[in-house]
């Protein structure tokens, strides 16, 4: 296959444990690195980053399109990589609502079930045709698109209640 401008590199396959070794690490961090006490209930950085206005649900989104991006480099295919992309597009969409975002943040751990469908993907890897270079720069274009919305919205809703309150 002649290289295209998008060289896409994938991942040896000797390094794929290490690589998913790495992947659940921030996935825990995003998600759920800290036990709140007495409870089994982890909280991790995405739903304290999320509390930033305008900004937080951006590195949001752009670090769960990491391992996204890692998922792809390992070979998964189209079908995993959309769930993937779906439950990333739930949390940013949904952790943007002021407030009732936030609480979803702490509940809906996108990280962790993408942790699940890479780790099931590779357990049968030649079951599901991997996705081609194309696809995976579609699904990064659109998250990128994605995490510009979540800034975009709150600067456009913030100025456009600014305009109602000072009548300007």
């Amino acid at each position: 296959m002649p290289d295209s401008p998008f060289r896409f590199s994938m991942i040896e396959p000797d390094a794929k444990a290490p690589t998913l070794k790495r992947l659940r690490q921030l996935s825990r961090l995003l998600d759920n690195v800290i036990t709140i006490p007495g409870t089994k209930i982890g909280v991790g950085l995405d739903p304290i980053v999320g509390l930033i206005p305008i900004g937080g649900d951006f590195l949001g989104v752009m670090f769960s399109s990491y391992i996204i991006l890692e998922a792809a480099r390992l070979g998964v295919s189209r079908a995993t990589l959309s769930k993937m992309v779906l439950n990333v597009i739930v949390d940013g969409l949904v952790g943007a609502v002021p407030i009732l975002g936030d609480f979803f943040d702490f509940a809906w751990t996108a990280n962790t079930y993408n942790i699940k469908l890479l780790e099931d993907y590779l357990k049968f890897p030649s079951q599901q045709k991997s996705a081609d270079r194309w696809f995976i720069f579609g699904v990064l274009v659109g998250l990128l698109l994605i995490a510009i919305v979540l800034v975009a919205l709150p600067v456009i809703l913030v100025r456009m209640l600014w305009n109602a309150l000072t009548g300007g």
